[in-house]
């Protein structure tokens, strides 16, 4: 396989746009936890707590992802510096390491998605039961 400076470069543009959706779901999941608080705050609610639990845990994932896609893009751009200075083999392993750290990302990014979802089911069920009484 024949590695190019361009090869890693290849990362550039999906790495941006996934910080851009990291940061956008880091500031979602932040004001809806600063709503909660100021609710939980104005009236005791058991489901507010629920929420802001997976919402916590969500928090954590979102900055995780948001800290392997980095380190992805640290590698990526060190690959090119390494591949630039006619170090391949050394340019190729830490192409490797970015593509492995993006594959993190994403599955963290994968098991946010599914997490997102239970908390739209506490809302649900809340509606559910405010329903049927």
């Amino acid at each position: 396989m024949e590695v190019t400076l361009t090869t890693p470069a290849i990362l550039f543009p999906a790495v941006s746009l996934l910080l851009i959706a990291y940061t956008n779901r880091y500031l979602a999941i932040a004001r809806l936890i600063r709503e909660l608080k100021i609710a939980h705050r104005k009236q005791e609610n058991p489901i507010y707590l629920k929420q802001i639990r997976v919402l916590k845990r969500r928090e954590r994932f979102i900055r995780n992802m948001q800290v392997f896609a980095i380190a992805s893009l640290f590698f990526c751009t060190f690959s090119m510096a390494l591949i630039f200075l006619g170090q391949i083999h050394a340019g190729m392993f830490s192409f490797g390491v970015a593509l492995v750290l993006m594959l993190i990302s994403l599955s963290i990014s994968f098991r946010d998605t599914l997490m997102a979802g239970s908390a739209l089911k506490i809302e649900l069920d809340e509606l559910e039961e405010e329903l049927r009484g």
